[in-house]
């Protein structure tokens, strides 16, 4: 008589908690498009369409301005240039997403370095354009401050969420030091905007990760300033602020935006039946939501600001039941970055704010702005993933993700 042996798991398989089983890519594609947050995805998508038709409504005018007698550029060319830009940024928003949120942060850490090495690059080998040094060329033009967003954030978020696992470690004098090397080197080229919005990130972060009032009010005098001192020290900061409290003149460009955009009216000329866009400079770029309101009407700049919200309450309901500190600064810090920048760039077209030489994200044309703000969404997708089965992380499982952080 035969006996049937029970069966034992091999030493390290995965019933031992060992090597885990190997998934088709079949399978890992189905295990991403269930985490992934489709919303948000799709509001992203709509917004990279409006892009698209924005870069087509100003490609017009900022070719016929950028043309000369020996160079003739094509009245589509940075149409052209727009859309195999947005198509590599989707395969990067794609690529990135699929990730999981221990390798979106390594990935993260990992950017954030060689970023911030790339910066300091900047006033050593970076050529200017513009009056403004912010380039490296790579064989192509790179501004590292864009790439390094994303990376800022997250490695913030790594620094402040290890004061969970020992509350003596001086989380917030090494991100506040980290700040402060960025600050100091993107005002040698100089980038006030880019060093308004990083400041803004790390405010963020810090405030979300249980910062006291008095060292708050400490960081808000300091904050002050360095404002004050810039105006002070820095030709370039004080003269956009002059222009910007004096009211303009017809030649500014921040009052060459409002008109624009007010010359529309509520439904807008229609698609390049824009007249004033023509003498806007960086109406493809800087000033594009101009060009949306003269040729698409302020309903529809009203639609893209609606989108922008929507994004960022998207991200917000995310994190309600989120209990991973890490997951929630990551998080505020990238979605931080894509709705502060869309913020200033929307307020200097309303000459609300200073002109800060700033992009509107998803929708602006540029190479490095719009395949960083890729990636930006890339890793906000991986690091929100969430198995829709599981409405919070059991106590077992998060120690166990907690020691495979630990490892890696």
């Amino acid at each position: 008589m035969s006996t049937v042996k029970p069966y034992i798991p091999r030493q390290g398989g995965a019933a031992s908690g060992g090597a885990h089983l190997k998934l088709n890519r079949r399978d890992q594609l189905r295990i991403w498009w269930r985490e992934i947050d489709k919303v948000l995805l799709i509001l992203i998508l709509i917004l990279m369409v409006f892009g698209t038709a924005a870069v087509a409504s100003a490609s017009p005018a900022s070719a016929s301005r950028l043309s000369t007698s020996e160079v003739q550029l094509s009245e589509f060319y940075f149409l052209k240039q727009h859309i195999v830009w947005q198509f590599l940024g989707l395969v990067a928003i794609i690529g990135v997403s699929t990730l999981t949120r221990e390798r979106a942060r390594q990935a993260g850490i990992l950017l954030a370095s060689v970023t911030l090495v790339l910066l300091a690059l900047v006033p050593i080998f970076g050529f200017e354009r513009n009056g403004a040094q912010r380039w490296l060329d790579l064989g192509f033009s790179l501004q590292p401050s864009e790439f390094l967003k994303p990376g800022f954030a997250i490695l913030l978020a790594w620094i402040l969420s290890l004061r969970l696992r020992d509350p003596e470690l001086p989380v917030l004098p090494m991100a506040s030091l980290i700040m402060g090397v960025i600050a100091l080197l993107l005002m040698m080229q100089p980038n006030l905007g880019a060093t308004l919005l990083f400041a803004g990130i790390w405010f963020v972060l810090v405030l979300l990760s249980g910062i006291s009032v008095q060292r708050l009010s400490i960081i808000v005098g300091t904050g002050i300033a360095g404002l004050t001192a810039a105006y002070f020290l820095y030709d370039n900061a004080r003269h956009r602020i002059d222009a910007f409290l004096g009211g303009g003149t017809a030649f500014d460009q921040v009052d060459l935006a409002q008109r624009t955009l007010m010359a529309g009216g509520w439904t807008g000329t229609g698609l390049w039946l824009g007249v004033r866009k023509m003498n806007l400079p960086e109406a493809h770029t800087d000033y594009i939501f101009s060009v949306i309101g003269e040729e698409f009407g302020l309903i529809t700049c009203a639609l893209v600001v609606v989108l922008y919200l929507a994004i960022v309450w998207r991200v917000l309901m995310r994190l309600v039941d989120e209990e991973n500190l890490f997951t929630v600064l990551a998080s505020a810090g990238l979605i931080a970055a894509i709705g502060g920048q869309a913020f200033i760039n929307i307020l200097v077209n309303l000459q609300l704010f200073p002109s800060k030489g700033m992009t509107l994200p998803l929708i602006s044309y540029g190479g490095s702005s719009t395949i960083a703000m890729c990636l930006t969404v890339g890793l906000l997708l991986a690091i929100t993933r969430r198995n829709p089965f599981l409405k919070r992380e059991t106590p077992g499982l998060k120690a166990m993700m907690e020691r495979k952080e630990e490892a890696a």
